[in-house]
């Protein structure tokens, strides 16, 4: 049996699939102009060779934050080649030695190899030093110490220091030293509202179908679905998902059933699972999942028991990012013999709708 056949199914309904990528960077950014004015406002003194102003962007998951303003670095890039433009994931480079290294390849600097901290921070600072900077830390609040930051406000001269954040707090447990060193202006970007969901996933669907590949109840329900959730990148799951389904039953239109079965595997959907998490993130929830329903401080001398050796105040920061990505709960007790305790739980596994 030819389960490949190429000559079968037909011509396929994507035009340009790649336009439903997460990742994906669209030429236009709908409703965020306001947001994306006031990043550019603080950019732009960069161009009169003055230093620019450091900005904390914060909102939920899904809310146009890393899309903006990436659309706005490639946009300085076009410019000007005398502004360097970095963009670091701190989800994958949660270290400052890992930033560096990220940095030290942007600048096209090679020579890392069994360089310290300090060695690679000494290069990126001496070739910034030479322009100017564009600095974006997104997921900053992964991040495993804050001395970069410092560092970079410190000592580098012409520069705008960007954070991206789901998490609005992370700014204010920041060191007292840093947060003022950076006095970096707060831009919240909000949720989209039904209206500009709509506006959002009309806009990929054009780019990536043909007109009417797609029956209106059937973009409908993916519309009030992604708004409802509040997170666009939900919406771009099930219209792709959707569109599959179509192909399978050899079809050329989208209807409300194929959304229906695109629903379904959302439910079952999971972006990021405890087997992703790294190092001692995962080796905490671990020891979470042996000691549930305990005192944070039960659980900690059950990680110092197991080997762990990071101080108490950095566990309770760990802590926080497992809990701010949904891999457990905490539940605050106040009073008893005891006084105040935090008491711990397991999560479920987080589904695309929670992430």
């Amino acid at each position: 049996m030819a389960f490949f056949n190429s000559s079968s199914g037909g011509e396929s309904l994507f035009r340009n699939p790649i336009a439903l990528d997460y990742d994906y960077q669209p030429k236009l950014v709908k409703y965020r102009e306001a947001e994306m004015k006031q990043v550019a406002a603080a950019i732009r003194p960069l161009l009169q060779k003055r230093s620019g102003r450091n900005i904390f962007i914060y909102g939920p998951s899904g809310v146009g934050k890393t899309v903006a303003v990436r659309n706005l670095l490639q946009e300085l890039e076009q410019e000007t080649d005398e502004i360097i433009p970095f963009y670091i994931n701190c989800w994958k480079s949660d270290t400052s030695f890992k930033v560096l290294l990220q940095m030290c390849d942007a600048i096209g600097y090679r020579f890392t190899q069994n360089k310290r901290t300090e060695e690679l921070f000494d290069v990126v600072k001496k070739e910034i030093n030479k322009m100017a900077a564009v600095i974006v830390l997104d997921e900053v609040d992964k991040l495993e110490d804050a001395d970069l930051l410092y560092n970079i406000a410190e000592d580098v001269f012409n520069k705008s220091i960007v954070l991206i954040t789901n998490r609005k707090e992370w700014i204010t447990e920041l060191d007292g030293r840093v947060k003022s060193r950076l006095t970096a202006e707060m831009l919240e970007f909000r949720p989209y509202n039904l209206s500009e969901t709509r506006g959002v996933l009309q806009h990929r669907l054009e780019f990536v179908f043909a007109q009417g590949a797609w029956e209106a109840d059937a973009f409908e329900a993916v519309v009030q679905k992604a708004a409802s959730m509040q997170d666009i990148r939900a919406g771009l799951y099930l219209i792709k998902e959707a569109a599959n389904t179509t192909e399978e039953r050899n079809s050329g239109k989208v209807n409300a059933t194929d959304v229906a079965v695109a629903l379904r595997k959302l439910d079952e959907f999971s972006i990021k699972k405890s087997d992703d998490l790294e190092g001692e993130e995962r080796f905490i929830l671990n020891i979470v999942k042996k000691n549930n329903n305990r005192r944070i401080g039960d659980i900690y001398a059950a990680y110092k028991e197991a080997g762990g050796g990071i101080a108490y105040k950095t566990f309770q920061r760990r802590i926080a990012k497992l809990e701010d990505d949904r891999f457990i709960s905490t539940e605050k007790i106040t009073g008893g013999s005891e006084g105040s305790t935090t008491i711990i739980k397991v999560g479920q596994e987080k589904k695309l709708t929670e992430f």
